[in-house]
């Protein structure tokens, strides 16, 4: 039976899902670390191919192997809740590739672009993943991280659909032609009403004031995300991250919004719902 890439999309969504609950909600801090860290393997291993050209281009198999090295070393930080090891990674990985680029100058400035490509990867991917890490090891980590994944995912399912039927104004052709102001718009909608019975549910104690703030703030952000993964894709001339996840592309594809929300949820978390 063929199926449509809509269908596809649901049918993956929803044989995930049971996982994704178990995982969350019986899961201790360690098991959610471990998909945390699967997670950003793959996303990694899809950044990489896409801007390193790894798997072809073997001569830069090694800057992704450090960068491999760095991402589960941040990972590692998170889970052990030391934020300010973060640095020293980050100089080690830097220092790395600021070897490597001497090594292979004489090959062209492409040396000093994959150097580049590779430092913004163990940040963009890692760095920014390991907020959910934070949240989860926090108090009512589990509930707050169900709270976000519903949110961000809203968004995600809202803007879709009404930029599928309502859409009409583009809101970046440059960089996504598909993605219009409509489905914007309906993306954030859906963040909210989201949000808002996950937060009557879940949450009740927060102020409603700063959590629908929270809730536009990590939809915009989901967006941001999202944009910045087309930009990064079209730069390189691809379509999706990868084929990993049927209906939805690879494992970057289906985290970019993910990735820089987290950040975003932390940040509300720790300094301003507290």
């Amino acid at each position: 039976m063929i199926f449509s890439s809509h269908a596809k999309r649901w049918i993956t969504g929803l044989s995930l899902l049971p996982l994704l609950i178990f995982w969350l909600g019986w899961g201790n801090p360690s098991m959610f670390a471990l998909l945390v860290a699967l997670a950003c393997m793959a996303a990694m291993w899809e950044y990489f191919r896409m801007t390193l050209g790894v798997g072809t281009a073997f001569s830069r198999m090694p800057l992704a192997v450090v960068g491999f090295i760095a991402g589960f070393a941040v990972l590692w930080t998170a889970h052990l809740n030391e934020p300010g090891l973060y640095v020293f990674v980050l100089a080690l990985n830097m220092m790395a590739a600021g070897f490597w680029v001497l090594l292979r100058y004489p090959s062209g400035v492409s040396a000093v672009q994959s150097a580049s490509f590779q430092v913004q990867g163990v940040i963009y991917i890692p760095v920014l993943l390991s907020s959910l890490m934070y949240i989860r090891s926090s108090e009512d980590g589990r509930l707050w991280i169900f709270f976000v994944l519903v949110i961000v995912f809203a968004g995600d399912i809202g803007a879709y659909y009404a930029g599928s039927y309502l859409g009409h104004h583009k809101l970046c052709p440059a960089v996504s032609p598909n993605k219009t102001i409509e489905g914007s718009a309906g993306g954030l909608l859906a963040n909210v009403l989201a949000g808002g019975i996950m937060k009557a549910l879940l949450l009740p104690s927060l102020s409603w004031t700063p959590c629908i703030a929270m809730f536009l703030c990590i939809g915009a952000a989901g967006q941001i995300g999202d944009l910045f993964e087309s930009a990064l894709k079209r730069s390189v001339q691809v379509k999706d991250s990868g084929n990993l996840l049927p209906g939805h592309g690879g494992m970057l594809d289906r985290i970019d919004a993910l990735l820089f929300a987290s950040p975003i949820a932390l940040i509300f978390k720790k300094y301003i719902l507290g």
